[in-house]
């Protein structure tokens, strides 16, 4: 049983989409990325950060209420934002927590870009919420791990709710909150994925429960930015492992800063994992434990989806169009090895290296849109000037619920 929202008023784009804002699926609520934008597709308060963010959290309460939800419900957000000179990074979460009730305790993964898709829009925020299907809350439970400098309630370094256990973004800093190794992108890995190992620990499980890490890194779409990392951080997996995004950033907030990654992890007992990766599908030029499919339960993850060869070479190289298209094919086929078809998704993120301009969004959301029937998935859209490839345009992930 699904139910869709699509508030009356609510923002729209510019060209016609089968997306809808938000889906509500059992257990689950999916939000896609909430902008300031108008109901024609017009960016409002531009180049405002702060008047950006109070305005997309109005739009994910009004979502989530028609949803028959409350921000309380939260479980994670995922911020793609561009920097404010005037402002730190405490400043840009102290505004979001503004909007959001004191009992709410949420993971976070904040990421800075140069760029969105629209002039003047500066901020982007999706979300995922949970509550039981009769509309009770979810019991909960969060940790602080000794170690780790806390974050500023309502946000928290771990959260468990129900079979999920989400992990917020971990920046390589330690117990004083200073930076780790400066520069140094494979040991500040290294420390990354001991915090996450110990935030997963203090909630009863450990790094083989992870279905869904993501990686963001320093790079300029050059093999040697992702390539050490990539192995270091593969090394504390098991094969078959988690399915992984991994996306190139000019920079983080702090020029010593290398990496940031998150995860999002089902202990065994929420049921039998399954692990595909179909035959003759794309594969990394580097032998990696992922795979690109996992089902848990009743949550399918899909890992980034990029036009490549099972030799790891790039496919249409430059051509943001026929990218997309083969990410969406390769989409399905992870799909239909579960079963499962396009209107099995229930939310959609999509990075396309991109320069800020609408067209560049318009060209590839136009055939995402199109590969789903009415109503489709939540989506969020990220230009960002690189992904891993020289020529690589386009990176898709899905999550989708089987019946």
């Amino acid at each position: 049983m699904r139910t869709y929202s699509w508030p009356e008023g609510h923002w729209n784009w510019p060209i016609r989409v089968t997306h809808k804002h938000g889906v509500r699926c059992g257990q689950m609520i999916f939000l896609g990325g909430q902008v300031d934008l108008d109901g024609s597709g017009n960016v409002l308060h531009p180049g405002d950060l702060l008047a950006q963010i109070d305005k997309v959290m109005g739009h994910i309460e009004t979502i989530l209420v028609d949803l028959g939800a409350s921000l309380s419900d939260l479980v994670k957000l995922q911020v793609f934002y561009v920097e404010a000179a005037s402002l730190t990074d405490a400043d840009v979460m102290a505004r979001i927590a503004r909007a959001l009730p004191p009992s709410a305790r949420i993971a976070l993964t904040m990421i800075p870009i140069p760029f969105l898709s629209y002039g003047g829009m500066v901020a982007e925020i999706e979300g995922i919420a949970m509550l039981a299907e009769d509309g009770t809350s979810l019991p909960r439970r969060t940790t602080e791990p000794t170690g780790i400098a806390s974050l500023p309630l309502p946000f928290v370094h771990g959260l468990q709710c129900g079979a999920m256990i989400f992990v917020s973004g971990q920046a390589p800093r330690d117990a004083t909150d200073a930076m780790v190794a400066p520069h140094d992108i494979v040991t500040q890995s290294t420390h990354v994925m001991d915090r996450i190992a110990a935030v997963l620990q203090a909630l009863g499980s450990d790094l083989h429960d992870v279905v869904k890490i993501n990686r963001w890194y320093t790079g300029h779409g050059a093999r040697e930015d992702w390539e050490p990392a990539a192995l270091t951080v593969a090394s504390r997996f098991a094969e078959p492992g988690p399915v992984a995004t991994g996306i190139p950033l000019p920079r983080f907030p702090d020029p010593h800063q290398r990496t940031m990654i998150d995860v999002i992890a089902m202990p065994d007992a929420a049921g039998k994992r399954e692990c595909v990766s179909p035959e003759g599908h794309w594969d990394w030029p580097v032998h990696l434990p992922h795979c690109h499919g996992v089902k848990c339960g009743n949550m399918v993850f899909i890992g980034g989806q990029v036009s490549l060869t099972p030799l790891g070479d790039v496919l249409h190289p430059n051509d943001i169009v026929e990218q997309t298209r083969i990410g969406l094919v390769y989409i399905r086929e992870v799909l239909a090895s579960f079963g499962l078809i396009m209107g099995s998704v229930v939310k959609v993120l999509a990075l396309f290296s991109a320069i800020g301009r609408a067209e560049e969004l318009h060209s590839n959301l136009s055939i995402r849109s199109a590969a789903f029937a009415e109503p489709g998935p939540p989506t969020t859209g990220i230009p960002v000037p690189h992904l891993t490839y020289p020529g690589m345009m386009m990176e898709i992930e899905v999550i989708a619920m089987a019946d």
